[in-house]
């Protein structure tokens, strides 16, 4: 009797707003045929990350109706804290289902660690049909070279009096290099936004973290050949306990990476006016500590819904769908951050409501 083949899985990791949903998009877009299968973990109240991925089709069927089974959100968690409740599970459907899908995509919460995530993958039941293709870490390039990310607050000082948003006490540094090190490729994102000479410190930067061995590949808007990306047979559960990690800890001890040094704040608003809230957001970004801003957002005089998404300062907005008929076009951003005040930065938002029946 021959052997059945098992499913590869990608696990597309990197911290807030490092580009993951855009290479997934990208991915999707471009799967040639493939039949992928994706599970998207978000750290807040609102499936933003999932509503984007709908819009390449994933999860809905040929007349564009939602399908189950293509597209699992775990929200309000972190997979790597909630293996056993929220993953197990949606493993084990996926492998009942293994004559239809060829691919699992896995998408992170920006404040996941990979590491227990790829060690899940050796439970007997998931271990014997699926293996991990490869840890993918994207890396933001322009948020590394402007010192994000940095261990020592003194060799970032002059960065950080020109952004006071980051916040260089934090552990964030910790869980970049996590998921630097359970990494069998990592993709520099934003390129595009940064010189020749900031690119190559952060490539530096980021190739004294990798195992040996480990590629490093550019990309801008997520563009990168599919097969770049899937395919790598690195089979990373088999070697996953050989990367060390800050957050490695003894058997039997509870696992705890400090989510909460981190907030998630949801905001639902009707039509807005376009300028008004990317200004709002901008101010807020200044004095606030955001880490992450995303959302969509309905226009009066516009028929498609308008996704926002925000690093630090750096915000980009493009239209992904139509309302769809029956729809009631709304207003719902996700803003992540620490030492957040809810009800002002909510207060604020709701001043680029239009008042209803106001077009401009």
């Amino acid at each position: 009797m021959q052997t059945r083949q098992k499913i590869p899985a990608t696990i597309v990791t990197g911290f807030l707003g490092s580009g993951k949903t855009t290479l997934l998009r990208h991915l999707l877009t471009h799967a040639g045929g493939r039949r992928i299968a994706v599970i998207v973990n978000e750290f807040g109240e609102l499936g933003i990350d999932g509503e984007i991925l709908r819009g390449c089709g994933i999860g809905c069927d040929d007349d564009g109706r939602e399908q189950a089974g293509q597209l699992y959100e775990l929200a309000n968690g972190c997979l790597c804290c909630t293996v056993q409740e929220e993953f197990y599970p949606v493993m084990r459907e996926l492998i009942a289902r293994r004559g239809d899908i060829d691919h699992i995509l896995i998408e992170t919460s920006g404040l996941a660690l990979p590491k227990p995530l790829v060690q899940a993958f050796n439970w007997p039941e998931i271990k014997n049909a699926c293996t991990v293709d490869a840890v993918v870490t994207v890396v933001d390039v322009p948020a590394t070279a402007a010192g994000q990310f940095a261990e020592n607050p003194v060799a970032v000082d002059a960065q950080r009096r020109a952004d006071p948003n980051l916040d260089h006490e934090s552990p964030l540094h910790e869980l970049f290099e996590d998921q630097l090190s359970a990494a069998d490729l990592v993709v520099l994102s934003k390129t595009d936004l940064v010189s020749p000479e900031a690119r190559a410190s952060v490539e530096a930067l980021v190739r004294a973290e990798l195992p040996a061995g480990v590629k490093i590949v550019a990309s801008e808007h997520g563009r990168l050949d599919t097969d770049l990306l899937l395919g790598l047979a690195a089979a990373a559960e088999e070697a996953i306990h050989l990367r060390a990690s800050h957050h490695d800890h003894a058997e039997g001890e509870a696992h705890d990476h400090d989510h909460d040094a981190f907030q998630s704040i949801s905001v639902s608003l009707p039509v807005v006016d376009r300028e008004r809230l990317l200004a709002i957001l901008a101010r807020l970004v200044e004095a606030h500590t955001l880490y992450r801003v995303k959302g969509f957002v309905a226009l009066a005089d516009k028929p498609m819904r308008l996704i926002v998404q925000g690093v630090g300062r750096r915000f980009e907005s493009y239209f992904d769908r139509h309302w769809q008929p029956g729809e009631t076009p709304a207003t719902h951003i996700v803003l992540i951050g620490q030492n957040l005040d809810a009800a002002a930065l909510r207060e604020a938002l709701r001043e680029a409501a239009l008042p209803v029946g106001q077009t401009h």
